[in-house]
């Protein structure tokens, strides 16, 4: 193992489902999953005992929940926070805000391919955050639903360049990195490396804030 080896541990009730977890993600050669749990109650006790980097969490588990576990290691109240990814079945936007108003840094789909498992984790890692896109999406049609919004933030200090400008229209329809750089004929890291200079340009923390800052600046992908 070596110091830049991404330890995680996973919860979930499902022993199917934690083995697919620890394939995935035991055959990339910069993570290695260090425990499992079957129940929220032990998962905490676990996290506590081995400080993993990222703790991939489902929400419906016996004793405790996902989200009350995320509460207890990442949120406010939380002595050193831990960092906490949510992977689910259920995508209900009751379940989405609760998990990131918990302190959870990654809201994901369970029938999320390989790749973006795999991105979740290591973007949590590096404290960043990462939602499934299609619960960007789906998050985005309610604002477009919802009673008109204050009036927008003032631009940025530093306005996003015309090819920032096209990343975040494909973030805010609800695109992956691959996906993105795909449409633009560019490599995944220049993607990547136009996402951080959004992140940091817009002050967002991740890509539901981006998608929300398109909505709400009428960006649009052609």
């Amino acid at each position: 193992m070596t110091a830049m080896t991404i330890r995680v541990l996973l919860a979930d009730d499902q022993e199917m489902l934690r083995s697919a977890y620890r394939m995935i993600l035991g055959s990339q050669p910069d993570i290695e999953v260090v425990g499992e749990a079957a129940d929220g109650v032990v998962a905490v006790a676990e996290a506590r005992r081995l400080r993993p980097d990222v703790c991939l969490f489902d929400i419906r588990m016996p004793g405790m929940d996902g989200l009350e576990a995320t509460a207890r290691l990442a949120g406010p109240d939380a002595a050193e926070p831990l960092k906490v990814v949510i992977a689910t079945t259920f995508d209900l936007d009751e379940y989405v805000y609760r998990a990131l108003r918990n302190g959870a840094c990654g809201f994901l789909l369970k029938d999320c391919s390989p790749a973006l498992l795999v991105e979740a984790v290591r973007a949590a890692a590096s404290g960043d955050s990462l939602i499934s896109p299609s619960i960007t999406v789906r998050l985005l049609k309610h604002m477009a639903a919802a009673p008109p919004a204050p009036p927008a933030a003032p631009p940025p200090a530093e306005p996003p360049t015309p090819r920032e400008l096209e990343v975040i229209a494909m973030v805010a329809r609800g695109l992956t990195n691959e996906e993105a750089a795909e449409a633009l004929h560019v490599s995944l890291s220049t993607v990547k490396t136009h996402l951080g200079n959004i992140q940091r340009k817009l002050g967002s923390r991740n890509r539901v804030e981006i998608a929300a800052w398109a909505w709400e600046n009428g960006i649009r992908a052609r």
